[in-house]
């Protein structure tokens, strides 16, 4: 099958059953993110040269005690927020520095692990669960609403860089990207915000563009540091899931960097209200 088409529907059958488990139930939603975690922690103990089997063990362990229905109290929501934004600084650092981004010794990569990995697929399974009335049925529109910005700023950050980019991001590490296609990904990802926020008034239209800001500032953060760990590792996709797409980090890297930010930020909206 042509390459275009594998990837073209393999993205629809993504797109498709993300969409439906977050729509169809609660259940269903902590299911498909339970699932993509336990996929993404192989992935990384890929990239990372560890045995699996300690880090299955402690994305199990991080499900069962720190899912939407255990410990979803604001302090412990909180502490596993400040957990990965330490990390997540921690790789951007690393990000602008020309060393390896995944460290020799064992108890650093699995510091990783837990705090690229783990903890963000907690905050994203959380993040429909914190709303003072802890109404699904509304809040999981911010989980459909993440992933329509981040489709969008993919979509036209491509289109953009393409037709007219010629200033490179950071050649270094993704010479691919361009200035041009993230200030394009930008403005259209912020008209998407504001049209989503007409429809789905949880957020206002003026937070929904500061919350995708934030998305892809961080998002676009977040997809050069996987690049750098896969230079790391020397592959070039973490995994072979998604025919033509790679594995779940390869289209989660944004979401899973962005979140500790997101998740603060939908926190603080929360609290004001």
């Amino acid at each position: 099958m042509n390459e275009s088409i594998t990837r073209a529907l393999s993205g629809i059958v993504y797109i498709l059953l993300l969409l439906a488990a977050t729509l169809y139930s609660p259940i269903s939603f902590i299911a498909l993110f339970g699932i993509f975690l336990f996929i993404a922690v192989n992935e990384f103990s890929r990239l990372a040269n560890l045995d699996k089997t300690t880090p299955l063990i402690i994305a199990a362990a991080g499900f069962i005690l720190f899912g939407p229905f255990f410990n979803n109290q604001a302090y412990v929501n909180l502490l596993l927020d400040a957990a990965a934004l330490f990390i997540s600084v921690s790789l951007l650092i690393e990000l602008f520095k020309k060393g390896p981004a995944i460290p020799r010794d064992k108890t650093g990569r699995l510091v990783r692990l837990i705090g690229y990995v783990v903890i963000p697929f907690m905050l994203i399974i959380k993040l429909p669960f914190i709303s003072p009335r802890n109404n699904f049925d509304e809040s999981k529109y911010v989980i459909i609403g993440m992933f329509i910005i981040i489709w969008a700023n993919d979509t036209f950050a491509y289109i953009v860089g393409k037709s007219i980019g010629k200033r490179k991001l950071f050649e270094r590490i993704s010479p691919k990207k361009t200035v041009e296609g993230f200030i394009g990904g930008m403005l259209f990802s912020l008209a998407g915000a504001y049209i989503i926020g007409l429809y789905y008034p949880i957020l206002t239209p003026l937070q929904w563009m500061v919350f995708a800001a934030i998305l892809v500032i961080f998002g676009t953060l977040g997809d050069l540091v996987e690049s750098k760990l896969k230079r790391t590792a020397g592959v070039k996709d973490s995994g072979t899931i998604m025919p033509g797409h790679g594995g779940i980090l390869d289209r989660l890297d944004s979401i899973l960097f962005a979140i500790p930010f997101l998740f603060l930020y939908y926190q603080i909206l929360n609290y004001v209200s």
